[in-house]
């Protein structure tokens, strides 16, 4: 007796049940499929529009496919960094009767790219040390969580303009668990399995001559795990400070603030004869600017953006004489007449392009350099409209990227990607 389809979904979709399932992934029409870049996977995915939405489909087994479904969850509740489970839909079967494997569906991640989509010509070297910072955080807050991922890389991460940086995105949870804290060797070992794979991955792109011959996958691979090793001491690590010397516990917290986390909870202990202070940082939360900017101003933007457009906002506050004013009050003046009119005068032909946020970034970026080039005063309308001009509108489309030929990666149907 054939098997009934099955669907576990987190927000339920009857449109679910339109998609080819009798299928195997691998020959779905290309009518439903999207041609989205895609990283390597050991699984075939395709990417599909359904209600408004553009989905990731894995096709995997059942079990499998059911736990990352529910890790996944678990991560999007501990507001990991991770992209987001749809459903889970097991009990395919092919039109002759034959069992196909359970498909997890997740949702794509708006504004990403894969590794391979974003070095399409050469992995400079400024670009290799700002991806690799950002895959250094995504550990360490994955670590900070009790997420032992298992199977490290650049494939299995998905990666969003932030300001002049990158933030990273877990994409794969196949191999992953959650726990209440992660050993010393947990963390070592998946350390170990990251350097590993990202040198391998920065071989097969020198291979294909994508990455500049100066850039070595041995060293890039070494500064993975030292700057894993500088965050994590940074965040983690206890520190003994004289008793009489209490104002360094604020330089402690002030310092994590500045790498973007906040403190929730502080462990300290006197020494037996009252010199000197034990403290170690017991909770950290990352996006302390994130935060700040939105219950200053309701955006809900990453962290570096964040951290740029706080920047402006004290700028304003300075340059409008508000110094004295609630910094409240200041806020909402700054987005009614500065950070909104700049982003309405995009056109909505071109606000797919980037993220506005990362809009309003690059606009402040492009004012500083013809200021500099023309040493002047630039009016803020002026570098919004010399940008749209000489900038915006050369950029390629970065919330669904289309693959082109440009691009120089494999056709869309001839790589299975995660």
């Amino acid at each position: 007796m054939p098997q009934a389809l099955r669907i576990s979904a987190v927000r339920p979709d009857p449109a679910l049940f339109d998609l080819p399932w009798s299928l195997p992934l691998e020959e779905w029409p290309k009518d439903v499929v999207l041609a989205l870049p895609r990283g390597i996977s050991r699984h075939v995915v395709r990417f599909v529009k359904l209600s408004d939405r553009v989905l990731a489909v894995k096709e995997i087994a059942e079990y499998p496919a059911g736990r990352e479904y529910n890790l996944l969850k678990d991560l999007v509740s501990l507001d990991a960094p991770s992209v987001a489970p749809v459903a889970v839909v097991s009990g395919r079967a092919s039109a002759s009767g034959e069992p196909l494997d359970a498909a997890l569906l997740t949702q794509h991640l708006q504004f990403s790219l894969p590794y391979r989509a974003l070095f399409s010509y050469k992995m400079r070297p400024d670009m290799a040390t700002r991806v690799l910072d950002a895959l250094a955080l995504l550990i360490v807050r994955l670590h900070l969580i009790g997420f032992y991922w298992g199977d490290v890389s650049l494939s299995n991460t998905l990666f969003r303009r932030d300001a002049k940086e990158f933030s990273a995105y877990l994409v794969d949870a196949e191999t992953g668990a959650l726990y209440d804290q992660l050993t010393d060797g947990q963390r070592a070992y998946d350390l170990d399995l990251a350097r590993i794979n990202v040198i391998g991955e920065l071989m097969d792109l020198e291979a294909g001559a994508m990455l500049e011959d100066d850039l070595d996958p041995l060293a890039i691979g070494d500064f993975l795990v030292d700057r894993y090793q500088q965050l994590w001491c940074a965040l983690t690590e206890e520190e003994t400070i004289a008793a009489d010397a209490r104002w360094r516990l604020q330089d402690r917290i002030n310092r994590l603030n500045d790498l973007g986390f906040d403190v929730a909870e502080m462990s300290m202990a006197s020494s037996a004869d009252g010199t000197t202070l034990h403290i170690r940082p017991q909770v950290v939360d990352a996006g302390h600017h994130s935060r700040r900017l939105f219950r200053l101003t309701g955006l809900d933007v990453q962290e570096n953006q964040a951290r740029r457009l706080l920047n402006d906002l004290d700028t304003y506050r300075i340059h409008s004489h508000q110094e004295d004013v609630d910094e409240d009050f200041v806020a909402h003046d700054w987005l009614t007449h500065v950070f909104e009119p700049a982003v309405r005068a995009v056109p909505r032909d071109l606000r797919g392009k980037l993220e506005l946020p990362q809009i309003y970034h690059e606009i402040l970026e492009h004012r500083w350099f013809i200021s500099q080039r023309e040493s002047r005063f630039v009016p803020l309308e002026e570098a919004v409209q010399s940008y749209i001009d000489n900038v915006l509108s050369h950029r390629r489309d970065e919330s669904e990227l289309i693959l082109a030929d440009t691009l120089q990666l494999p056709a869309a149907d001839d790589v299975p990607m995660s």
